[in-house]
């Protein structure tokens, strides 16, 4: 992918501003593209757009393919008269700074119960029976696992009746029959989902906002992924987890992170030529204009551990056969835009399978100060085909990031910044934030993306994930009166200044 000089703002759909618990596709995502084009902005970063699973994670989806129906928009409904302002009286009072998961799908469901009854009464076109046949891969089964979840309170696969868990003809029977309009009512939702995305993204692209958007490695075991096609999982007889996924001890953790994925039988992969992949690489372009694919050195070798191991440090590292599946998706795609994560244990071999494509890496500008850093991993040595972050989600934010070296007696580190970058203890949050803005949007890299908490200049009340946790991460929103003429102004100079400029 050839990379034009440009920069963007990191920010998942959910923390936009939004009266009904969570940011979503209505207006005010539409009023954030606005401020993208009003702060010569091209590109807008968002995390994975499926339905987020344990922990309400995005990267824990309950499905490879679906879209997260959270985000469906219950204004964008009401203009389609899916809704009437009657439906809306009970609307209950939101904390307007966090996103409240629960309350919030709570009443969206209820509401969007309600347009699906019209839906079912309205005279629809055939876009609706088009979506049905274009996505039916996945679509029948991601439907048939959510109307099954809440069937059986929201229990994991694993945990259903046997005959439904472990998919016997008389289980499938039995359970389409009982459940067909909670099916139906998943078809509506992701229906609606793809349609309100779709226009959102088409106003993007035709204001030159192009969407990166994040293609995380593994899949929850607790997925329709993993109970339709176990075989594609390293899961015993009983479609229990044998290996999962994780990665070793790191800067963010001692025991590493056991993240718990089942992993890959890519032998079983190969032997279809990864249709699976295939058809996920394929659905994923319908949605954004490039891919970020999250954990890239898994496709070079992933550490495996055992299941029944209670950290990451027991694993071992295991290849996989990256270079034939993205020879295999360039076949089939012809055109594949995309960006890798290529952070943490990257050995040769890793570079190696991202050079053979081409494929741009991540920098990251907290990273970079460390008294003994390579000339290549500072700031002014970065390479060209690269993405510069000053900080993704699973980081600190850039202040709350100065607040930790200055609280932890970082010394080497501090002192680069007072030397060489003009950064130190006497500047207030905003100029420290916005001097590393304005230090990462210098750089070489063609792509640069500032999270919008970096925008904003908030503290880490403002990070987006802790790794390595559960509970109080993905809830951060917020508010559009934080948004000022300064801030804009600031980023209206500093993009034009770097040559990024739309």
């Amino acid at each position: 992918m050839i990379l034009q000089r440009s920069s963007g703002i990191l920010l998942h759909p959910t923390s936009l501003p939004s009266k009904y618990g969570i940011g979503d596709m209505g207006n005010e995502a539409y009023e954030f593209i606005d401020f993208l084009i009003r702060s010569r902005q091209s590109l807008w970063q968002i995390l994975p757009l499926t339905p987020p699973g344990y922990g309400e994670s995005p990267y824990q989806g309950f499905s490879a393919f679906a879209g997260n129906s959270y985000l469906i928009s219950i204004d964008k409904l009401m203009e389609d008269g899916l809704i009437l302002p009657e439906d809306l009286e009970d609307l209950p009072k939101f904390n307007d700074k966090r996103v409240e998961f629960q309350r919030a799908m709570d009443y969206k469901l209820k509401v969007f119960r309600r347009a699906f009854s019209r839906f079912n009464n309205a005279d629809n076109s055939g876009e609706y029976e088009s979506f049905l046949s274009n996505n039916s891969y996945w679509l029948f089964d991601y439907c048939f696992f959510m109307a099954l979840k809440n069937h059986h309170n929201e229990r994991p696969w694993n945990q259903w009746d046997d005959k439904i868990a472990y998919r016997t003809p008389e289980g499938i029977e039995h359970y389409k029959k009982l459940l067909r309009e909670e099916i139906e009512f998943h078809h509506f939702l992701q229906y609606i989902f793809d349609k309100q995305w779709k226009e959102l993204k088409a106003y993007a692209n035709e204001n030159h906002i192009k969407i990166i958007g994040d293609l995380p490695i593994f899949i929850s075991y607790d997925s329709s992924d993993a109970w339709t096609q176990p075989h594609l999982f390293e899961v015993d007889e009983k479609g229990n987890p044998t290996k999962v996924a994780g990665v070793p001890p790191d800067y963010f953790s001692k025991t590493g992170q056991l993240w718990g994925n089942p992993h890959f039988r890519w032998d079983k992969m190969m032997e279809d030529d990864f249709l699976w992949w295939r058809y996920r690489f394929a659905k994923l372009m319908e949605l954004v204009d490039i891919i970020r694919i999250d954990h890239f050195r898994g496709f070079e070798a992933y550490w495996e551990i055992p299941a029944s191991a209670p950290t990451a440090a027991t694993g071992k590292w295991v290849k996989a056969p990256g270079a034939e599946l993205f020879t295999t998706i360039f076949k089939h795609l012809k055109e594949l835009p995309v960006v890798v994560e290529d952070l943490g244990f990257i050995t040769p071999e890793v570079n190696h399978l991202k050079n053979r494509f081409q494929f741009p890496g991540m920098k990251i500008i907290q990273f970079s100060f460390g008294p003994h850093n390579p000339r290549n991993q500072r700031p002014m040595g970065f390479e060209a085909n690269s993405v510069v972050y000053t900080g993704t989600h699973d980081n600190e934010t850039s202040l709350g990031w100065y607040k930790s070296l200055v609280e932890t007696g970082a010394t080497d580190v501090l002192n680069i910044l007072d030397r060489y970058y003009g950064i130190h203890k006497g500047m207030d949050g905003k100029e420290i934030c916005w001097r590393l803005i304005e230090i990462t949007m210098t750089t070489a890299s063609q792509i640069a993306i500032i999270p919008m908490q970096d925008v904003l200049c908030l503290d880490n009340e403002g990070r987006m994930n802790y790794p390595g946790t559960v509970g109080g991460n993905w809830d951060w929103r917020f508010t559009q009166n934080q948004v000022t003429p300064e801030m804009e102004q600031f980023l209206v100079e500093v993009t034009e200044k770097t040559g990024r400029g739309r």
